[in-house]
């Protein structure tokens, strides 16, 4: 049931979005390039082979962009760093580029002179490409101390104003879509291996850069390092069935577990050794296809998080599913389970993502058993819609939005801590491999449009009451919000059509009437030489 109440006082609300998404100008003001160019200019990776090469041209609408956030009266704005930007070749000792540091100095700056706290990911997925053409990426151990390089840097150039770091956004994703099955960049099909080995380094690399902070810059800039993790929750099909809660368990471990556990406990869980270490012996391999963390390892990265972030967005069903022995493995084929889905709930936007508010209070439950109750800020959440035409009046956004924000509410009464919330997200923007067609955003963008303009839809409105009331005060107040927030949303669709029949009217001019003049010179021409030769 709903449960009508108010976050704590000093609860920060916020949205999100990353580089590569968004900012464009791909290869401007002395950018290098990012396996995502790479990966996005070659045919067939992406959806409608679209590229982040312009995006939502954020790298030119700063200023616009925090104006949109001053709309939503939010207190933080989560945001990536660009390594590329900064270090083209992602090697500190080669070129640091100071139109970049420049440009997230300005950035920074104006978000805190309008009273917004920035929090900053270091790494939303956009790995310089020379670094994954001379060492592999994060398949090769030195990306620890190139990644540690560049987060000196980046706390040295913007630590004195920036208090709250995130070292990897949704590492899982980083591991499992670019080295295990290719969807993502760079693309690489490493069954089996590839996913293990990508997240020990990038474990290994977040606890140094952990460390890093710790001993050079906590003492003067008196800020915060933590890691964002993205996870569904799984829920036994059976709860009756020990098999079942055996392989929702698994289903946790292998995706959140992977990388919280290590963090906070030490090593990786127990089940995952167990059944990769099984599965890699079957194989009849000599050692386990997941790698094992020294002692001194295991010391030296546990308790590396200031706090925890979480990115959540659906919940499944598991059910034990044993799968028949191969000699290629996968870190799919090595849970032993299936993924179901409930036809009732609703999925507004693409097959992966429906919505089911519940899930998101069991995990944060989770977190607080399994962590010893870490502070957690929530870093993603969010829906998207799939559809062809322009819809401002996102209803689904908002029944998504309210229920899931609701389920925090119900998790603080349970003694979770949680601190801060960040939907995602700010803007439609580029989806990976799904390219522009999935869009998370609050704000509508027309791509078609050069100027890339910027339409509030319906839950700008809804989400900026909740940052407001600080929460759901009662049921009239909050059903007078949804009332509010379709009625803005069909003026803004007006403006849309008329702004659209403008481009298109521009569109038209462009291409027609140079058409048109071409033509009717060819046919002067023409009619010339017929009349010379008449004569």
């Amino acid at each position: 049931s709903f449960y009508y109440g108010t976050f704590p006082a000093g609860f920060l609300w916020g949205v999100g979005s990353s580089a590569y998404q968004t900012e464009g100008a791909w290869n401007k003001d002395g950018r290098g390039p990012s396996i995502w160019d790479a990966f996005t200019h070659k045919k067939g990776k992406v959806f409608r082979n679209e590229t982040g090469d312009s995006a939502c041209d954020g790298y030119y609408k700063v200023k616009d962009d925090i104006q949109l956030l001053k709309e939503l009266k939010v207190n933080h704005y989560l945001f990536s760093i660009s390594w590329p930007r900064i270090m083209p070749t992602g090697i500190k000792t080669e070129q640091l580029n100071e139109k970049g540091i420049q440009f997230y100095n300005d950035t920074i700056n104006s978000l805190l002179e309008n009273n917004i706290i920035p929090i900053v990911s270091l790494y939303h997925w956009d790995l310089p490409q020379v670094l994954q053409e001379k060492y592999g990426g994060w398949q090769n151990i030195s990306m620890i101390n190139y990644f540690n390089d560049y987060a000196n840097l980046c706390f040295e150039k913007f630590g004195d104003r920036v208090k709250h770091w995130i070292t990897f956004s949704n590492p899982w994703a980083v591991a499992e879509k670019g080295y295990e099955t290719g969807e993502h960049a760079p693309g690489l099909k490493l069954g089996g291996c590839g996913a293990y080995k990508a997240a020990h380094h990038i474990i290994k690399t977040h606890a140094k850069v952990w460390h890093s902070y710790n001993n050079t810059w906590r003492s003067e800039q008196q800020g915060m390092v933590g890691i964002s993790l993205t996870s569904g929750w799984g829920e036994p099909v059976d709860p009756h069935s020990q098999t079942d809660r055996d392989a929702a368990e698994r289903y946790i471990q292998f995706h959140l577990g992977w990388f919280a556990n290590p963090i906070y406990r030490g090593d990786y869980p127990e089940i995952m050794k167990n059944y990769v270490g099984r599965k890699s012996a079957q194989q009849g391999l000599g050692t386990s296809r997941l790698p094992t963390f020294s002692v001194q390892e295991k010391t030296y990265i546990k308790g590396t998080s200031d706090f925890l972030g979480i990115g959540h967005f659906t919940t499944r069903y598991v059910i034990q599913k044993s799968l028949p022995f191969l000699q290629v493995s996968s870190y799919h084929t090595d849970r032993d389970l299936a993924e179901l889905v409930d036809p009732k709930w609703p999925a507004p936007g693409p097959k992966w993502l429906y919505s089911v508010p519940w899930g998101f209070r069991r995990l944060l439950n989770f977190i607080k058993t399994q962590y010893g109750n870490p502070l957690i800020y929530v870093t993603e959440n969010g829906v998207s819609e799939k559809v062809q035409c322009t819809q401002l009046c996102d209803e689904w956004r908002i029944e998504y939005l309210k229920g899931y924000i609701n389920e925090i509410l119900k998790a603080l009464n349970d003694g979770v801590n949680v601190k801060g919330y960040t939907a995602w997200s700010l803007l439609d923007k580029f989806e990976w491999n799904k390219g522009f067609s999935e869009r998370f955003g609050f704000y509508h963008i027309d791509f078609k449009n050069k100027n890339k303009p910027r339409y509030p839809k319906a839950s700008v409105d809804y989400y900026k009451k909740i940052v407001s009331a600080n929460g759901f005060p009662n049921p009239r107040e909050v059903e007078n919000w949804y009332q509010k927030a379709m009625d803005t949303c069909s003026t803004t669709h007006q403006l849309l059509a008329t702004d659209s029949l403008i481009t298109r009217m521009e569109m038209m001019r462009e291409i027609v009437l140079p058409a048109v003049f071409t033509l009717c010179i060819l046919i002067s021409i023409v009619l010339l030489i017929f009349y010379l030769r008449n004569h």
